[in-house]
C-alpha cells in the first residue's frame, strides 16, 4: 500500500509540475485570450482539460496495457484475480481525480494573469 501511495503522490507532483511549467511558457497566450474577452471559465476549461487529456490518454494505454499483461502475470498474483474489475475500475478513475486536483491549482494561477502584464513580458 505504501508504494502505491508514493507512486501516486509521485503522479501528482508530476502532473501539477508539468501544467505549472506549461502555463508559465502560456502566459502570453493566457494574457491575450483574457484581452480579447476570455472568461475565467474558458482559462479553467483550457488549462484543467489539457491536463484532463493527457490523464486520459494515459489511463486509455495504461488499460489496454494491463488487459494485454493480466493474463501473463496471472501465475504472479497470488490470491488476486488478473481481471479484478474493481482494480480496472477504481485505479483509472482515482488517478482522473487525482489529476484533476493537480490541474486545478496551475488553472487558479492562470486566471490571475493580468492581461497588461503578460503581453509587455518577453
Amino acid at each position: 500500500v505504501s508504494f502505491g501511495a508514493a507512486a501516486l503522490v509521485l503522479a501528482v507532483i508530476g502532473m501539477y509540475s508539468v501544467l505549472a511549467y506549461s502555463v508559465a511558457q502560456r502566459t502570453q497566450e493566457i494574457g491575450v485570450r483574457v484581452a480579447l474577452g476570455a472568461t475565467a471559465g474558458d482559462i479553467l476549461k483550457l488549462v484543467i482539460g489539457q491536463g484532463m487529456r493527457l490523464a486520459m490518454f494515459g489511463a486509455v494505454i495504461g488499460l489496454g496495457a494491463s488487459f494485454i499483461l493480466a493474463g501473463l502475470i496471472e501465475k504472479l498474483l497470488y490470491g488476486v484475480k488478473p481481471w479484478d474489475l474493481t482494480a480496472f475500475v477504481a485505479t483509472p478513475l482515482l488517478l482522473l481525480a487525482v489529476t484533476f486536483a493537480a490541474t486545478y491549482l496551475p488553472a487558479r494561477r492562470a486566471l490571475k494573469i493580468d492581461p497588461l502584464v503578460a503581453l509587455r513580458s518577453d
